[in-house]
């Protein structure tokens, strides 16, 4: 296991930068995981990290080792990737022990290792069987369980869930868990599922366009997101966001048609001053003495929630409601909602940085 440490980190392609100055330290033993939308540079990053793509500038350390112009090879690392890229021609079991052959390892130390994993990732039975005899989850095992025979000091998981179903992801995704607490391996995990980032992180650092929004553990990535962006990336429904203004106290906000919000600290700035209001909808509760109006436009049952959809004063202002699946909520309906000061998230009405505190 070791320590990944990143400074300075840029990319271009040409005149096309797509990683601006990236500087992130990894601790030894940590599961951190890269989350962002597609084309925000998080695969490029992980390629980085293994060698597989050169930075423009900057410094990759593993450990106490600069390995910024080290093959991929000598960087003890395990990649899993997205597809699988298993031999179709070998056996599971020889698909497994192929790295180790190829570094000259003794066939009893291979066979050793290649057993203990099989064992580990339930795969003892399908040894014998071919690529193609397995099951997406099954082939997704074998990636793993040829990972974990390297003994790696890191990690890296590009994507490795995309091409599996709902049901099986989950699996999955409890089975790296599981994994991950069992070897203790540093690991790095890029998706862009926020679900995955969610469940399997210790730590989450969110990319967009290049650049890194926030570093933080999943709840301090939820709780206090930094931006607008990260704001509506995390979390499912995405956290409300209404147009408003700074009242002169500072210490609510004015919405579009006379309402206010009341925050849970004063913000320090100048009366009028244009900001974004985030509210999750889950942060959002019906109440007899709830002071926005809200009219319903849609409901959606979902069983253990129900999501209603509505708007506030015009049609500008749109916001999702998370209710408990036995609301009796119909379209037409309007609804007095109760938020808590301490639920109210600000943002700069043009940067999108956070303001509340």
């Amino acid at each position: 296991m070791a320590q990944v440490r990143l400074v300075g980190i840029t990319k271009a392609f040409g005149d096309v930068r797509v990683i601006h100055g990236v500087d992130c330290t990894f601790a030894d033993g940590e599961f951190v995981v890269i989350l962002g939308p597609s084309g925000c540079g998080k695969s490029t990053l992980l390629r980085i990290v293994a060698g597989l793509e050169l930075q423009t500038t900057g410094q990759v350390f593993i450990g106490d080792r600069d390995v910024s112009a080290v093959e991929p090879k000598d960087r003890n690392i395990a990649m899993v990737f997205q597809n699988y890229a298993l031999y179709p021609h070998m056996t599971v079991y020889d698909n497994m022990a192929y790295g180790l052959k190829v570094r000259g390892m003794k066939k009893t130390e291979i066979e050793e290792r290649v057993r203990r994993a099989a064992k580990t990732l339930e795969l003892e039975a399908l040894l014998e069987r071919r690529p193609r005899q397995l099951s997406g989850g099954q082939r997704q095992r074998v990636a793993m369980g040829r990972a974990i025979v390297r003994n790696p000091e890191v990690f890296l998981f590009d994507e490795p869930l995309s091409n599996l179903d709902a049901k099986l992801r989950v699996q999955m995704r409890v089975e790296i868990k599981r994994l991950h607490q069992t070897f203790r391996t540093t690991s790095v995990y890029v998706t862009h599922d926020q679900v995955e980032a969610m469940t399997l992180a210790d730590r989450l650092i969110v990319m967009n366009g290049g650049r890194v929004e926030q570093i933080g553990t999943p709840m301090q990535v939820y709780a206090r997101p930094a931006s607008t962006f990260v704001a509506g990336f995390i979390g499912s429904p995405p956290m409300n966001m209404l147009d408003a203004r700074l009242n002169a106290a500072g210490g609510a906000v004015d919405l579009p048609g006379g309402a206010s919000v009341a925050l849970g600290a004063p913000i320090a700035d100048s009366a009028g001053r244009a900001v974004r209001l985030g509210i999750r909808p889950e942060h959002m509760h019906v109440s007899a003495t709830g002071t926005l109006a809200v009219a319903v436009d849609l409901v959606e049952a979902l069983g253990a929630d129900t999501l209603v959809h509505g708007h506030i004063g015009d049609k500008s202002g749109l916001l999702t409601l998370r209710l408990p699946g036995n609301a009796r909520v119909v379209a037409g309906d309007r609804l007095p909602v109760a938020i808590s000061p301490d639920d109210v998230h600000v943002f700069d009405g043009q940067s999108g940085a956070r303001l509340s505190q």
